[in-house]
């Protein structure tokens, strides 16, 4: 990613470097594909209650039972139907920044948010999943893959850019390390799923 102070600053506006700008198109995309099946097969849901979406696997890799339950519509609607819209943003960020886009600091500093409220929102679906419905989703799973770097790396863009206070050490240490952030949340998700239904995985 590209270093902090590095991206041309024009009237009060910051561009991004190309791999950033590349990462929310990838991860935009990814979650923007998740949000897509699961909304076409919560609709198939809708219109047949006996149909079995394909991802439901088996007892533990269960879509439908993900799909069918309270928390798949948290705001009185299906939650991929705002992972449609959010995730789209995303993708028009990123291939913004491609054309070679600039944005204030406020226009970062929301974007900073949603991607916060995504992330929080995406840890509750997780643990919800994982110790109140007792199922595993492949396309929510993806969605959540897709929303950690995004989230660690528009934070660190921020950090980086002084956008957010942070001391120097911190914004070295995003400098160099974000992508052990990521890592080191996405294991512990994993191991969390692992560990979670370790006697189906190993029986």
């Amino acid at each position: 990613m590209a270093r902090a102070g590095q991206h041309a600053r024009r009237a009060g506006a910051t561009g991004a470097g190309r791999a950033f700008a590349l990462l929310l198109v990838v991860t935009g995309a990814a979650g923007l594909l998740a949000s897509w099946v699961i909304t076409l097969d919560k609709f198939k849901l809708l219109e047949d209650p006996g149909f079995t979406p394909g991802c439901s696997l088996n007892p533990v890799v269960s879509c439908g039972d993900v799909m069918e339950s309270d928390q798949a519509a948290a705001f009185g609607f299906p939650n991929p139907m705002l992972g449609l819209v959010a995730y789209g943003i995303v993708i028009c960020v990123g291939v913004s920044l491609l054309a070679g886009a600039a944005f204030p600091r406020w226009y970062w500093l929301a974007f900073g948010a949603g991607c916060l409220f995504g992330v929080g929102f995406v840890t509750w679906l997780q643990f919800e999943s994982l110790y109140r419905i007792n199922a595993l989703c492949l396309w929510c799973a993806l969605a959540w893959a897709a929303t950690v770097p995004l989230f660690w790396y528009v934070t660190s863009y921020n950090v980086r850019e002084e956008f957010l206070p942070a001391p120097r050490w911190l914004r070295t240490f995003f400098d160099e390390f974000t992508w052990l952030l990521v890592l080191l949340h996405l294991g512990i998700v994993g191991m969390l799923i692992l560990t979670r239904w370790w006697d189906f995985w190993t029986s």
